[in-house]
């Protein structure tokens, strides 16, 4: 059986900056104690004769289209409809100070 305690959830918790209360701290407690209970009881399958995978399902190559240039909108085009622009470029609000 694997042990973590509240210390351990604590810690956890404060590094992901979680104020927990002591009811979800308990709860917590319960809930990783049962998943690493549940990943153990995994690894101790017997996977010796099973076929790594790297993907669920059989990759097949994708047939890409080849790049073809085509033309694009101008740039008047592309500001025609901005509510502000300057120099070429969109303006918009800032948002650092």
């Amino acid at each position: 059986m694997t042990t973590i305690n509240k210390d351990e959830v604590k810690k956890i918790a404060d590094v992901a900056k979680l104020t927990l209360s002591e009811k979800e701290l308990d709860e917590m407690t319960e809930h990783l104690r049962s998943f690493m209970d549940f990943a153990a009881k995994i690894d101790e399958l017997n996977t010796a004769d099973v076929e790594r995978t790297t993907h669920v399902l059989k990759e097949q190559p994708v047939a890409l289209r080849d790049d073809q240039a085509k033309s694009s909108l101008t740039q008047d085009e592309a500001l025609k409809n901005a509510p502000e622009h300057k120099d070429g470029h969109f303006k918009v609000p800032s948002i650092l100070e």
